[in-house]
């Protein structure tokens, strides 16, 4: 029963990453003959000084991002968790950011946040009506916004089903023993959404190395190099440079990223609840 699974996962995961550890060994522009060159792509990659300025700009959008979103999703999730009517309308509501495309978000954010005849001038309001995308400081708080308006739904669908897992009696003890809602949120809620916490996070984090196209859209990077992330920098190393060798090689070390990121957070969770289920046992 699993083959057909396990099948579709090799042709579509295994094999392309093999082919792009491939490549990341050769000399390509994308159209001609491919030529090995051994460890030449590696080194363009390692010495060239924009890939560290890529790094650190990818994971200081990746923490703004979780900071920005985990406790939204969180409060959002728990409040949605509730069985009272109108709830689940507002559910439906929150959740239509998810449904947009991406390049379609970054589109009416950039026309919005026009200073000529965006939001800010149309209302004439000083604070609104500045050079969002034109400053670098702005531009990296912008993405931070868009991308956590875009995706705070999920994560909140993945906390209000956390939440209807924990046990009414826990609730029942808690309220007649007194306790209100906030020491309730932090000490039964909270704790109980630890796996929970962690499932989001790693969700998050590894979700946030993929950032291309609403990113591309919005700033093509800007200004500068302000919003370069890695995917947009493999993207104009291997398309606009024809420099498929080291875009690779850039391709390999976002996967390694990933995978290194994803093992540290199911470290730090002290693995799954299924392995504490059966560790208690």
């Amino acid at each position: 029963m699993v083959l057909p699974a396990l099948a579709m996962f090799v042709a579509f995961g295994v094999v392309p990453l093999l082919g792009v550890l491939g490549l990341s060994f050769t000399q390509w522009d994308g159209i001609g003959d491919i030529h090995p060159a051994g460890l030449d792509s590696w080194r363009h990659v390692l010495t060239e000084p924009g890939l560290a300025h890529a790094v650190w700009v990818t994971f200081l959008v990746m923490a703004l991002s979780w900071l920005f979103q985990t406790p939204l999703s969180l409060l959002i999730g728990v409040f949605l968790a509730s069985h009272k009517r109108y709830r689940g309308l507002l559910a439906v509501l929150y959740f239509i950011p998810l449904l947009l495309s991406s390049a379609a978000i970054a589109i009416t954010y950039s026309a919005l946040l026009n200073p000529n005849f965006g939001l800010g001038a149309g209302l004439n309001i000083p604070l609104l009506n500045q050079d969002w995308l034109g400053q670098g400081n702005l531009a990296l708080c912008v993405v931070v916004f868009v991308v956590s308006w875009q995706f705070i739904p999920f994560h909140s669908l993945i906390y209000q089903g956390g939440v209807r897992q924990i046990p009414r009696s826990m609730y029942e003890a808690a309220e007649i023993d007194g306790a209100g809602r906030v020491r309730t949120f932090f000490h039964i809620t909270l704790p109980q959404l630890k796996y929970t916490i962690i499932t989001s996070s790693t969700l998050m984090v590894v979700g946030s190395l993929t950032f291309f196209d609403l990113i591309f859209v919005l700033t093509a990077g800007g200004p500068g190099d302000a919003t370069r992330v890695l995917a947009l920098e493999m993207y104009q190393t291997g398309f606009k440079a024809n420099l498929m060798g080291p875009a690779s090689a850039i391709a390999v070390i976002l996967v390694l990223v990933g995978l290194g990121l994803a093992l540290l957070l199911r470290r730090i969770g002290g693995g799954s609840a299924t392995d504490s289920q059966l560790e208690g046992a």
